[in-house]
């Protein structure tokens, strides 16, 4: 009779435990995923009652606030419009939210923990959301919209010293104000042609042409095997992985040091470093400046993209696959597809001597009594190269602007360090992907940025992407 009892009284106890398990997991573990699920109707409904705290710029204009609406309820609305679409997003009880009022929802919503939030019901004290304070520019964010005059494209910039990102243009963009409005956010849905709601910025997979050729610069200086001095050969045609690569427009050059092929973007010169290098040493350095990995941006993670070399499917391959051409990719062709974001990295890490520092919007989260319960440290990710390696690659780049491709980047009165990139996406039909990455002043840089335009007949990113950089920074500084 005992032996039943013993197993009877073990079932129990088992039972028990696996209800205090589950309990524990949905209340504390995957509390925070139920709220952010879009499909979490009634998390949604509960929160329409809280008056959403601010969203606003670095210079205090705002950005997202909540007005009175029906049913003792508040509704979301965006005074500066469609400037901010991709970074601040929306958030609708009928629609979800995404964007910064994704990623900041719990702070814009007053979440506390759960002692606080239990004396708050207790004393009956009403639950206000936080404000959020970010480093968004308007005044360079409307330059940078002006300046892409439309074109589909993306702009990204932020102090390399700091990552608090001034700009995130993403055009095609929406009207957060309209999201909620009937059929608005389905037409949106709908647009496969233009992607207004995808973020070009974090989420695109473009070949970055020519300003791969940074990456390969910082692995070739840094690794030793190179020096901004050392001279191969710029002749046309030279066999890479079996097959001849040209350079753009079929240019012909002789030996040259690597200080005149990054002025003049020599394919079969850069190409061969990467060779040289091989798969693991650019893996090596690529992985440290982020690729491979999606940005490190305070941003909902489904909405941004790792950068790396992709297959037909769309699955990011190893860094040592044997399918990778390393000395194509090294040039920005092959199967690499980056995003703004990671190449605007790659600016920041020269910029701030071979330091890369975490990218983000928010600078501070202030509670309903104004008393800062968030202020947003600068977070330094990893030393990619050394300082004396980012400083020979600065100066490299400064030539690109002085005297070579980047021209129409120059500022007066403030040197420019930057790279041009013209991806070819279709060849017969001379359509392109012009790039431009650089940083300011050279000597001190205050801002990195990247500009990328989609499907260009013929541009380059010198006279397509380069004077849409200058006129930002030219904002900025």
């Amino acid at each position: 009779m005992t032996k039943p009892i013993v197993r009877l009284y073990l079932l129990v106890m088992v039972l028990i435990g696996i209800l205090v398990f589950a309990t524990s997991w949905w209340t504390v573990f995957g509390a925070k995923g139920l709220r952010d699920n879009p499909r979490n109707r009634r998390e949604l409904l509960e929160q329409a009652k809280i008056k959403r705290g601010e969203i606003k710029a670095a210079d205090g204009t705002v950005l997202a606030r909540s007005v009175k609406a029906p049913g003792d309820t508040y509704r979301r609305t965006y005074p500066t419009g469609g400037l901010f679409s991709h970074a601040i997003g929306y958030s609708y009880t009928n629609i979800g939210r995404c964007c910064l009022e994704q990623f900041r929802n719990d702070a814009l919503t007053g979440q506390r923990p759960e002692l606080t939030s239990l004396i708050d019901q207790l004393t009956g004290k009403r639950r206000d959301g936080d404000d959020v304070t970010t480093s968004l520019d308007p005044k360079a964010q409307q330059v940078a919209i002006d300046a892409l005059g439309g074109q589909k494209g993306a702009v990204v910039a932020f102090e390399p010293a700091t990552g608090k990102v001034r700009v995130m243009v993403s055009v095609p963009g929406f009207d957060p104000n309209r999201v909620r409005e009937k059929g608005y956010f389905e037409a949106l849905n709908r647009d496969n042609a233009n992607a207004p709601l995808f973020n070009r910025v974090t989420q695109s997979g473009y070949p970055p042409g020519s300003t791969m050729k940074v990456v390969t610069a910082l692995a070739a200086i840094d690794s030793g095997k190179f020096t901004p001095g050392s001279v191969l050969s710029g002749k046309n045609g030279i066999v890479i992985s079996g097959v001849p690569l040209n350079n753009f427009g079929g240019q012909e050059f002789g030996d040259v040091d690597l200080t005149t092929a990054l002025t003049n973007s020599i394919n079969t010169v850069w190409a061969q470093v990467g060779e040289k290098l091989g798969k693991a040493t650019m893996a090596k350095y690529m992985t440290r400046l982020g690729f491979y990995s999606k940005p490190p941006l305070d941003y909902p993670p489904p909405q941004k993209r790792a950068s790396g070399p992709y297959n037909a499917r769309g699955d990011l391959l190893s860094p040592l696959s044997p399918r990778i051409d390393v000395g194509r990719m090294a040039i920005g062709q092959d199967k690499l597809l980056v995003t703004p974001l990671q190449m605007a990295m790659v600016a920041a890490t020269v910029a701030n001597g071979g330091v890369l520092v975490r990218p983000h919007m928010t600078t501070k989260i202030v509670d309903a009594d104004g008393r800062v319960v968030d202020d947003v440290p600068t977070d330094e990710i990893t030393r990619v190269v050394s300082t004396s390696t980012a400083a020979k690659v600065n100066q490299m780049m400064r030539n690109v602007v002085r005297e070579g491709s980047g021209t129409a980047a120059a500022l007066a009165g403030i040197e420019v360090a930057g790279k041009t990139g013209t991806a070819e996406i279709n060849i017969p039909q001379d359509i392109t992907q012009p790039w431009f990455i650089g940083f300011a002043p050279a000597s001190d840089p205050k801002i990195a940025i990247a500009v990328t335009v989609e499907r260009t007949q013929g541009g380059t990113g010198g006279t397509v992407a380069a004077p849409i950089a200058r006129q930002v920074m030219e904002a900025l500084l």
